[in-house]
Formats: structure tokens, sequence, C-alpha cells
């Protein structure tokens, strides 16, 4: 850890700071990925967060107002710049008094697992722009300590049992392909036709592939991220109409630990020589997961990827 004071610039020394914390590493990652788990930790002892906006993605918004304990208030308002799950997050802070910038805080976090748990490493590079609001930069490195006190507070309470939570949420995407429906559906429930647009990204390597679409039948995709994390997909399906309907149940899981439970009804109808696909989803994020519209976001590459096999 670097002493952050510098008398002379308005560039201090960066920040540097780690903790292992007693927990995963995909639920150490979580507790950035959300405004109700930043208003539980993010801020140092005797403070708190009042208010947080988080949009969790490349580009999005994380914005925090911080309550002193004399009562006055300052927003840190940021912007994502990178986000790796589950090892990497880069956002750009400017913190503000009254509409006025006083200082910048370029911060990356790293996750690593290690023998116990995870190393979180955070380094904060700051560009002060008012001599007079120092103090928050010269503090910045017992506030970080306290900060992250009640982060590792946060984790271990979300794998006791006593911690045990449950976070609903739902999405409903909606896509026009240029296919009859007879062709959108052998794509969503054909094995082959299925596997080219059903999975992960770059960096993503296929463990496990099986499907069997009728009531009743199952469907489970594995596979392995650049990370070394292992995603399981497992789904029942409760309801086949050829070429109309979908609804099936599924559980995903990160490793060993599952992290949500899902309904999903796709149902397609004709639209001109075309389809209308429609997806609705209602979801139970499990034990602190939350995944703050990721799942949203990601269904909706994986029917951009849908379009594509169409085409080809």
């Amino acid at each position: 850890m670097t002493d952050p004071h510098d008398a002379t610039s308005g560039h201090p020394e960066p920040l540097v700071i780690s903790r292992v914390f007693s927990a995963p590493r995909a639920l150490v990652f979580a507790a950035w990925s959300s405004a109700a788990h930043m208003q539980r930790w993010f801020s140092p002892a005797g403070c708190s967060v009042s208010a947080a906006e988080v949009d969790f993605r490349p580009g999005g918004v994380c914005a925090i107002c911080m309550r002193l304990p004399d009562g006055r208030e300052f927003w840190s308002r940021g912007t994502y710049l990178e986000i790796s799950p589950p090892d990497r997050l880069v956002v750009a802070f400017g913190v503000s008094v009254d509409g006025a910038l006083k200082f910048t805080a370029h911060t990356t976090v790293t996750f690593e697992e290690v023998a116990g748990g995870t190393r979180m490493t955070v380094r904060q590079a700051y560009d002060i722009k008012d001599p007079a609001f120092r103090f928050a930069i010269e503090g910045s490195a017992e506030g970080w300590r306290t900060t992250l006190d009640k982060l590792a507070q946060e984790v271990t309470g979300a794998q006791a049992p006593a911690g045990r939570s449950v976070v609903h949420a739902d999405f409903t995407l909606e896509r026009v392909f240029a296919a009859a429906p007879a062709l959108v559906f052998h794509a969503l429930t054909d094995p082959a036709a299925k596997a080219r647009w059903f999975a992960g990204g770059d960096g993503y390597a296929v463990l496990e592939r099986e499907m069997d679409v009728r009531p009743g039948g199952c469907e489970r995709l594995r596979g392995r991220w650049a990370s070394g994390v292992v995603s399981t997909f497992e789904a029942i399906y409760h309801d086949v109409v050829p070429d109309a309907r979908l609804v099936y149940s599924y559980a995903m899981s990160l490793d060993e630990r599952k992290i949500s439970v899902s309904l999903a009804t796709l149902e397609l109808s004709p639209a001109g020589a075309g389809t209308r696909l429609v997806v609705t989803e209602q979801g139970a994020f499990l034990d602190g997961y939350d995944d703050a519209g990721s799942r949203a976001r990601g269904t909706a590459e994986l029917l951009g990827r849908l379009g594509a096999s169409l085409l080809g």
C-alpha cells in the first residue's frame, strides 16, 4: 500500500490496497454489481451511502451519494470503463460538492482466487481539481481499510444461512426474424441448430451439452470461461407447442454455487413473412447474487446470435 500524500502535485501517488476475503470470487465481484449491495458497504466507518445508482455494464453509470457523520453529503459519479467478471473492473469517478468537481479517481479492481477465498486489490489514481479537497485523498487509505471491513461483513453475511436472500427480477424481450416460425422453432429446439448460437462468447469452452425438448425433457449446458469459472445451465421443459410456444424452468450455477432459478416463456407468432419472438423471464437470484440486469443483456446477445444463425 502506497502513501497517497503528495503536497506538491495535483496527481498524488496512486493508492493500492488488498484484502483477502473468505468468500468465492464470484460473490466478492457481485458485491460491486448493484446499488442495493453498494449501499450496504461502499462507505468508510462512520459514513453511509444515502443513495446510489448502478448500471453495471461498460459505459454504465456508477453514482454514489456519501453521507458524512456531520450530515454533509457529496456525490461520486462515475462510468464503468471495463467489466470482466469475475476478474476485473475499471471505473472512473468524479467527486463533486455543490456541483463543483473536487477530484477524480481512476479505480481498477482485480479479483484473484487464493487459498481460503479471494484476494481483491484496489488501485486508485487521483487528479485533484480543488487543493482544499486534498484531505479526502490523504485519508483514502484509512477510508478504504474500513470500507473493506464492511465489504467483509457483506460477503460473509451472504454466505451464512441467516444471511440467505432472494432477489426477484423479470424482463421481456421481443425480436422479429426474417424466417418462418417453423425455422425459428427448429433453431430453438434442435440440438445441432441450437448449438450454433446458444453458448458463451470469446474465451468460453463447452464441456457438456445435452438436449431433449418435450414436456418433462431436460437440457444441460456446462462450459468453462477463460477465468476458469464453470457455468452450468440446467432446464426442464414444461410446455412445448410446435412453432408457437416453449415454457421451461432453469437453474444457473457458477462452479458449485447455484445463483438463480428462472421461468422462461418463448412465444412465436407470424410477422409478415417472418416470425415475432417474445421472450419473458421471471428470475429468483439467490443468496447475494444480484445480476443488475446482466441476464437480460446476455439474453439479448443470444437472440442476436440466433438471428445470425437463421441467416446462415
